[in-house]
Formats: C-alpha cells, structure tokens, sequence
C-alpha cells in the first residue's frame, strides 16, 4: 500500500530503509548488533520528542520500525517496552530531569528500560496489583513482586508499577516509579520458558527497595491515567511484532510454493495451497489498517478513540499473525518444522501476542462492554 492516501511518502521511505536494515542482518541476527545500529541511525527513538535525541514521530512511525524488522526475520522485542511504553510515559509525563536522564539514552539504543506490571495474582486485573509503594521523609520504599518482565537483564532501569495508599480516601491508587537495575533490594530471576528468545522473562522481587522522591513518574493522583498512556502504544506495538512476523511467515511460504514443483507444476499453482495463503495475506493487510488507525489516534491524542482501536488492532494481528504461521508451516510441510526454514520456532512465538500483553478474551471483554455498550461480564 504505496499510495499517499493510505501512506505518506516519508513512511514508506522510512519503511523502505528499515527493511534494508533488517535484511541486512536477517534472521539468526545478533540482538545487540541490530539494536545498535537501529539507534544509531534514529529508528529507536524515531517516536520520542526531538529536543531529546527523538526523531519527533509518534506510534506510526514507530510501530513502522517493529513491523518492518518483524517481516525482515529481525524483531526487536524490546522497542515494544524500552521506546513504546517506558519512553512514551517519561516523555509525556516524566520531570525534566528524567527526560534528560533516560530519553536520550532511550532513543539512540544506549539505555533500555524494561516494565513491570504483571503479578502472579494480578495479570489482566491491574487493579489487584499489590506492589506497594510507601513514602517516606526523602522518597519512597517499594515491595512487591513482578512476573513475566521481558528484558530486565540487559535493561538499565525497569519502570514498576505500584500502588500507593491515598491520604485521604486510604484507596490504593497505581502510580509508576523508575528502579535502576542495581538498586539494593531489588532482586531478579529468570523463568525458564519453552518459548526461544533473546528477549529472557524474569520474576521480579522488590524486598524494602528505597528510591529518592524523584523516581516517581508524574502526578502521583493521575497514576492510572499515565498507565493506560503507556499501554495503548504496548497493544499497537505488539500488533506490529505480529504482522511483522505473520509477514515474515508468509513471504517465506510464498517464495517455497514458487519453488516448490510437483506434477511438473509449483504447489502455489494449485489453489488448496494459494487460496489460504491469499487469505492470510488479506487478514494481515486488515490488521495493518486496524494498527494504523490506532496510531494515528494516539498520536492526534485520542487516547479513548486509541485505546477501542489498540485493542482491536492487537486481536486482529495476532489472530491473523497465527493463521499466517500455521498456513506457512504447512505450506512447507516437513520441511517447515526444520532449521533451514525457521518457521517452527515461530509457531509458540505467533501465540504470545495471543495472551500478551493482554489476552483476546480480554479484549473480546472490552470490546463487548466498551464498544457495544453490553453488561460487564467480570
């Protein structure tokens, strides 16, 4: 989709370069390599503000980034969290200071951040997060503990969310807090995963960890707002790991039933293998609009209008990015769950924006109560 109508020239240019890049490494990439060099050249922080070592973007631009690396067999995780999520919250609501201690380092790929949200008794519910937060004459201690945090040990900080107890009401209220990674009491552990990734998850356990008063981030009353800020561009980016990677899936089934003779004939030519392949290309495609709408909402600042879109566009990649997979697996057959191919590891990898960051039953939940105005059902 070139035409201006549906895509601006600078986005397909910077499509164009991003590709580039990715191909360039390919899949079996080096993490660290490709990181690099993505912010060196300024896709890292392509959404970040300008006087801050930004490109100046928004989520368009960014989500174009992840999708491209994603259909290039080079995904990076991690720009889910570090630019999409943690540099979105400290570039909207984070003190001076901290825009100029972590977005720089953010942008150009020299600092990550990882987040936690995610508890072992607190998943989809955010509201029965019991990580606490309590303040104290010169900050604040926090304790608690994280599951499933992507990245904590190449992050130089994790963004934790907390509670704090409201003074006068005595309600727990979400608020964000900045950990460094080394910050006494502050304990990690890796959990052992089926899933084959560079990206490693940990447990988190924060025993009596102590922070100045600034490692708050924003207004401690709006802590709920300044979340669900960052976890729109958390759903829109992980619908673009998903087409990124259902693209990638496809691309490879396609050029195999080119290739692939039997009868003196290619396999795509026969249409029980090309109809389901052009079905999942046309499911891709959809997400993909369903992704950009998002974007563009968040970045007008609709932050209602985006969260109904971000979660539609998350649902609709994932079930799209899974249907790509599969096809392409059986479009290849054996050879399909082999090394050569690479596209057996993606068959686990396609199911996580399946339940990641929030699962389609969830977002069915939404959408059902929020969208079509029906009866909560939790």
């Amino acid at each position: 989709m070139s035409s201006s109508i549906i895509e601006s020239p600078e986005h397909t240019a910077l499509r164009a370069a991003v590709s580039a890049l990715g191909h360039r490494h390919g899949p079996g990439f080096d993490r660290a390599s490709l990181w690099a060099e993505a912010g060196k050249l300024g896709y890292l922080g392509v959404n970040l503000p300008e006087e801050y070592g930004g490109g100046g973007g928004g989520m368009a631009e960014l989500s174009i980034v992840l999708e491209e690396a994603g259909a290039a067999g080079a995904p990076l995780l991690m720009m889910v969290v570090s630019p999409a999520i943690c540099g979105t919250v400290i570039s909207r609501f984070g003190t001076e200071g901290q825009k100029r201690a972590w977005l720089p380092g953010l942008a150009d790929g020299s600092r990550t951040m990882a987040f936690g949200i995610t508890e072992p008794d607190a998943g989809s519910n955010s509201h029965r997060i019991t990580t606490t937060a309590t303040r104290t004459e010169d900050g604040w201690v926090l304790n608690g503990r994280k599951v499933f945090v992507s990245g904590v040990d190449i992050a130089d900080a994790t963004l934790i969310v907390g509670r704090t107890s409201d003074a006068r009401t005595g309600t727990l209220k979400a608020c964000l807090f900045i950990v460094p990674r080394d910050t006494p009491g502050f304990e990690r552990r890796q959990i052992e995963m089926e899933l084959a990734a560079d990206e490693k998850q940990f447990e988190l356990v924060l025993d009596d960890v102590h922070l100045p008063a600034d490692a708050l981030v924003g207004d401690e009353d709006a802590g709920l707002l300044q979340l669900f800020a960052g976890l729109n561009p958390e759903r829109i980016m992980t619908a673009a790991f998903a087409i990124g990677m259902g693209r990638y899936a496809l691309a490879q089934a396609v050029k195999y039933a080119k290739e692939r003779q039997v009868w003196k004939a290619p396999i795509g030519s026969h249409q029980a293998i090309a109809h389901p392949l052009a079905q999942a290309h046309i499911e891709l495609e959809l997400a993909r609009l369903m992704m950009r709408k998002a974007a563009a909402l968040y970045d007008a600042g609709d932050d209602m209008g985006a969260g109904e879109a971000a979660n539609m566009a998350k649902y609709a990649a994932a079930e799209a990015c899974v249907r790509a997979v599969d096809q392409a697996v059986h479009t290849l057959g054996g050879n399909g769950l082999t090394k050569e191919f690479g596209l057996a590891r993606l068959i686990t990898a396609a199911r996580v924006a399946r339940i990641a960051p929030v699962s389609r039953e969830m977002i069915l939940n939404f959408v059902s109560h929020q969208s079509l105005g029906l009866p909560k059902s939790y």
